[in-house]
């Protein structure tokens, strides 16, 4: 695979390789969808008590593995967005371990700012893609997604001695492990359910310009808004539509997209779409989760 991206950016077989390779990735997803549920659960944080375990989940990776922020007594990491934010999770099946968790951040008002804007506006140049541009009840941002250091190694990255995070072919199965690299991506599937349920559709994220030119062969194509700035390493803005996203997923990924919605309609925060959105309107879900506010726009 390594190869065929290096291929990929070549300007005459370019094209032709990026297709093979979306090929590819389609025809493993459509694997994956069939094993994800078995050993992943992707849901919503309903109540405190499962709030809590995201916040201690993002303490363990922000604060402890990759220390971009201080570690806090409390062994959680949570700050002011939270409280207008849907956090999604996926739970491993088996240890009952959280194997990852992102969060998705709305606004209602000018006055209440996406992390991005807040943080990062200097960097945002684009002439109409800027969030200040849409009407701030349509907008959001994916934010905290985080994948613990133990479901980010897989059967190749493990060495002797029991080091911290190194996966056990003991404790996990083949097919676990082939699962594991998909979790940022039902993250990132997850936070388009989220999206679309509450019309959110405008999403805004900072990520690492690889990780979004990776995306792009799931389909999943974050369009950058302005330049790479020094933010926890390389960051640059980017947008997305929810709507085409769904539109733009190869039918192996729009498989696991499927999965992960059913998923999150049983743990209780997303309703079933209706009857009418079942024959192709809008296919808004409809939140139980999150904390309404009428529009100021």
């Amino acid at each position: 695979m390594k190869k065929l991206r290096t291929l990929a950016e070549k300007p005459i077989i370019g094209g032709v390789v990026k297709r093979a390779m979306t090929s590819l990735a389609s025809n493993d997803a459509k694997v994956i969808s069939r094993h994800f549920s078995q050993y992943l659960r992707p849901q919503i944080a309903t109540d405190d008590d499962l709030k809590h375990e995201v916040y201690r989940l993002r303490h363990q990776v922000y604060c402890e593995e990759l220390h971009f922020e201080d570690v806090k007594e409390s062994h959680e990491e949570c700050d002011e967005f939270d409280d207008r934010a849907i956090h999604c999770f996926v739970r491993h099946l088996g240890s009952k371990n959280l194997a990852g968790t992102v969060r998705l951040i709305g606004s209602n008002s000018p006055h209440e700012l996406l992390p991005l804007e807040q943080f990062c506006g200097e960097a945002i140049d684009h002439p109409e893609l800027s969030p200040a541009n849409f009407p701030r009840h349509s907008i959001c941002e994916i934010s905290r997604l985080a994948v613990p250091e133990n479901f980010r190694k897989r059967a190749i990255d493990q060495f002797k001695g029991a080091a911290t995070g190194a996966i056990n072919e003991q404790v996990f199965s083949e097919t676990e492990l082939r699962c594991f690299p998909y979790i940022a991506i039902c993250l990132y599937l997850a936070a388009t359910a989220m999206a679309m349920q509450t019309k959110r559709y405008h999403g805004f994220v900072m990520m690492e310009p690889r990780l979004a030119r990776s995306l792009t062969f799931v389909g999943i194509k974050f369009q950058p808004i302005g330049k790479v700035i020094e933010f926890h390493g390389k960051r640059a803005p980017y947008y997305i539509d929810a709507r085409e996203l769904r539109n733009n997923l190869s039918s192996g990924y729009l498989k696991l997209l499927e999965s992960v919605e059913h998923d999150l309609i049983l743990s209780g925060g997303l309703k079933p779409p209706t009857a009418s959105q079942s024959k192709g309107q809008d296919p808004t879900l409809q939140s139980i989760n999150y904390r309404q506010h009428p529009s100021t726009n």
